[in-house]
């Protein structure tokens, strides 16, 4: 930063208020580069503008691209902690820990504040007075589970619409799964008994649940109903079998607990968070940082765990205790339990390990950690080299960290849109996603459409220029995309096409060969061709792939409730008669995700391959990626 600048920005901080706040730091683009908050504004603040040599590199460099500092004023430091978790998210600023998990991880939902509670699969947790379950580590295995709560409690499946206008019970009725409470064939009362039940399992209050069940079926027997009783013992042999599945490190305890291990060095930091419920390990998750070192003696461990505590927690599940591997202090402590408090609305204990217990809690997340922390690495050195290929084929002046591309969909001639796709140090960032409906263009103008998008797209300032523009297409759309460009004053941003290439082993019968990815590059007449193995080559299609889904995607969206056209559209062997009768019977496409193949089998037309492939396919789109498995020997799973 030149010096007058910085002169500028010293000087003016020794107007700022003494009082708490969050303050944000700006480049010479008026780009939003820090965001930080602080209990006196003036002091914080002003601790950037000295000549200390005790600044961590990040620091020093953050300070050379300051240009404008901004503040806003809160009334409390709490309230300082909550707005900048907010504002950081809404920024992304660059020097900030940011949080770049792409991952909607899934609760399971039970909403006890309805008058039939059911269950949901849900993605994030909400202030409606419904109890939230997890975080899970996949959507397939939440679905599976609720399933198998409303097979053993009899809680129904159905929706809200549907519940209240059903004047006869359904086939869930008819085969037992369901009560029928939506004709009042269990009264409130009874039905919150069986839906009580299912809590208790969620909770890990897994003897009561096994005892209530235990007694049902002795009671069954003795009244011979073999039939109900059969039900209820292989009900209980289901839930033992899933318990035996979870790690045990406290099967007395029913305080929800987060440890938070992390390992790291020149390279960049993990952390990791294991999740235990109700005395069980559920699940870990990681979170990688590239280019921080935690070992870094310049940088605070207090500050940065805080930092990462504080976005963690915005919007994910808090739970009863967060352990933690470093003492940040009994005020920092204090402060990050007010903060969880104010978003919770329940007390939340935010400690350092020093019990047993605890210690053997954060081992097993600093092992995961450094487990899956070389995992991690690779794969970002191996994505960097790509980047670096890409750069030096594509002769960019500079490593694309950021790349962007654009697809253009439209469907049946009607309605245009378009996706724009984001990829960050060679992965999505998909929080930069975007959507857009085509407004100004009529029919099908490709050119006028990616005119209108890259427009729209750069009226936005406050989003990071990309390093490379990826257009679906050869040289004609690559001369359109840059005439586009030159028009709207950004001639600046490298763009390449990408179209693909077949060539063909026989004229007359058309058997093609091979396919061939080639990349056109303004002012040159061959294209770029990258080895088929090359992560370049793997960065740049998924790029170009991923946008097309997205496009797609969107259409689907918009197409939905106004046509039959569904998600049902794409599976194999099914036809309009059967996704008619599909629809007729479950009502909507959640329901069909629900439902076990048997019930889809038994309408007609159906059979058990049809009915397990839709099953399975519907459910694709909810499935998250499971996470690494679970480090720690027996001793570390019990204590």
């Amino acid at each position: 930063m030149a010096s007058n600048k910085f002169e500028e920005c010293r000087e003016k901080v020794k107007e700022f208020p003494v009082q708490s706040g969050v303050y944000l730091m700006k480049n010479l683009a008026d780009k939003i580069i820090y965001i930080g908050k602080a209990k006196n504004l003036r002091n914080r603040v002003r601790s950037y503008f000295t000549d200390s040599k005790d600044h961590s590199p990040k620091t020093r460099l953050l300070v050379q691209n300051i240009c404008e500092v901004e503040y806003i004023i809160t009334k409390t430091e709490v309230e300082a902690f909550l707005l900048e978790a907010s504002l950081i998210k809404k920024h992304r600023p660059k020097y900030n820990i940011r949080l770049r998990d792409d991952k909607s991880y899934p609760y399971i939902r039970l909403s006890w504040g309805d008058e039939y509670p059911r269950l949901y699969l849900a993605r994030k947790v909400r202030k409606d007075g419904s109890l939230y379950f997890g975080p899970y580590t996949s959507g397939f295995a939440v679905q599976g589970t609720i399933r198998f709560l409303n097979r053993t409690f009899k809680i129904r499946d159905c929706t809200d619409s549907m519940f209240k206008t059903r004047t006869r019970p359904c086939m869930t009725y008819q085969i037992g799964r369901c009560t029928a409470p939506c004709v009042e064939y269990i009264s409130k009362d009874d039905y919150r008994v069986e839906v009580d039940g299912a809590k208790l399992f969620l909770k890990g209050q897994n003897r009561k649940v096994v005892k209530s069940m235990t007694d049902k079926m002795m009671a069954s027997a003795e009244e011979e109903k073999f039939e109900v009783a059969a039900r209820l013992r292989d009900s209980i042999e289901a839930i033992k079998a899933i318990l035996e599945k979870q790690a045990v490190i406290n099967d007395t305890s029913e305080k929800d607990q987060d440890a938070v291990g992390f390992f790291g060095d020149q390279r960049g930091c993990l952390i990791e968070t294991v999740h235990v419920r109700a005395g069980r390990v559920i699940g870990t998750r990681p979170h990688y940082l590239p280019h921080f070192d935690p070992n870094d003696p310049s940088e605070d461990p207090r500050e940065w765990l805080v930092d990462f505590l504080n976005q963690y927690y915005e919007d994910n599940f808090i739970p009863d205790t967060v352990l933690l591997p470093v003492d940040i202090g009994k005020d920092l402590s204090k402060l990050m339990e007010e903060v969880l408090l104010q978003r919770s609305g329940s007390k939340t204990t935010v400690r350092f390990a020093t019990d047993e217990r605890g210690r053997n809690l954060v081992h097993m997340a600093n092992e995961n950690a450094q487990s899956h922390f070389m995992k991690y690495v690779s794969k970002s050195e191996e994505k960097l080299r790509g980047l670096d290929e890409i750069q030096e084929r594509l002769q960019l002046p500079e490593r694309p960290r950021r790349i962007e591309c654009y697809d253009i969909s439209t469907f049946q001639g009607a309605e245009t849109v378009a996706s724009q796709v984001v990829f960050e140090d060679g992965v999505p960032a998909k929080e930069h996603y975007r959507r857009y409906k085509i407004r100004t263009v009529q029919g099908i103008d490709d050119f006028a459409s990616m005119y209108e998008v890259l427009s729209r797209r750069f009226k936005h300032t406050e989003y990071e220029d990309p390093q490379l523009i990826v257009i679906d297409g050869g040289k004609g759309q690559l001369s359109q995309a840059v005439k586009i460009l030159t028009e709207i004053g950004r001639q600046d941003i490298p763009v390449v096409g990408l179209a693909k290439a077949r060539t063909e082993r026989d004229f007359q019968k058309q058997e093609v060969e091979s396919t061939e990815e080639r990349f056109f590059i303004p002012g040159r007449q061959n294209p770029v061709v990258f080895k088929n193995n090359a992560e370049a080559l793997h960065i740049l299609t998924g790029l170009r792939d991923e946008a097309h889904r997205f496009a797609i995607t969107y259409h689907r969206k918009l197409r939905e409730g106004t046509s039959l056209e569904s998600e049902l559209d794409y599976v194999v062997g099914l036809g309009e008669k059967r996704k008619k009768l599909l629809l007729t019977r479950f009502n909507s496409i959640d329901e069909i995700k629900m439902a076990d193949p048997e019930e889809i089998a038994a309408l007609k037309g159906f059979n058990r391959v049809l009915a397990e492939r839709i099953v399975l396919q519907l459910n694709e789109g909810d499935e998250e990626e499971v996470e690494p498995e679970l480090v720690g020997g027996e001793n570390d799973r019990k204590s």
